[in-house]
């Protein structure tokens, strides 16, 4: 007799939660091994990294990409210099968030999904943007210049000088 506990984790019916179907598919294309959590978020690796697709189904769809890293000793222990990294990052790039959760730097990429939307372009994009806030955010707590938050606004760059909205 097989152990029930060894079955594979098979996803619900599309027709049930269309999004969540859809990005399962992309992932799979991906080759991220794509698999659903008890919390029915779809978990998947890249680059060595876990990360998790949330799908808010409706009229209008919700795709949250997000991926939550423990802060390591290696960091600076300031909760502030933490935070206004997290800040930074936040106002630096577009679609992404940032936050700090009880020693836990989380990192999110939000999108509104219609039914037309290349969501191939979407999962692949946001995934990297996540990725490369992790490192943005990792340079910036690291860093010694000065943030946003505590810069003269007259000081920063404005649209022209900086289009690329990087810091």
């Amino acid at each position: 007799m097989t152990d029930p506990t060894s079955m594979p984790n098979f996803p619900p019916p599309a027709d049930e939660h269309p999004l969540r179907g859809r990005v399962l598919d992309v992932l799979q294309d991906m080759q991220a091994q794509p698999d659903i959590d008890a919390d029915g978020d779809v978990s998947f690796n890249v680059q060595e990294q876990q990360l998790f697709a949330r799908c808010t189904e409706g009229e209008v769809s919700l795709l949250r990409i997000f991926g939550q890293w423990q802060i390591t000793e290696d960091m600076p222990d300031d909760l502030v210099k933490q935070l206004l990294a997290c800040n930074d990052v936040t106002l630096s790039l577009n679609i992404i968030k940032t936050g700090i959760a009880n020693g836990t730097l989380v990192v999110s990429g939000e999108h509104l999904v219609q039914d037309g939307d290349n969501l191939e372009m979407m999962v692949a994009s946001t995934t990297q943007m996540v990725l490369q806030a992790v490192q943005l955010w990792h340079q910036t707590v690291l860093g010694e210049g000065p943030h946003v938050a505590n810069t003269d606004p007259s000081e920063l760059p404005g649209p022209d000088e900086n289009p690329d909205g990087e810091v």
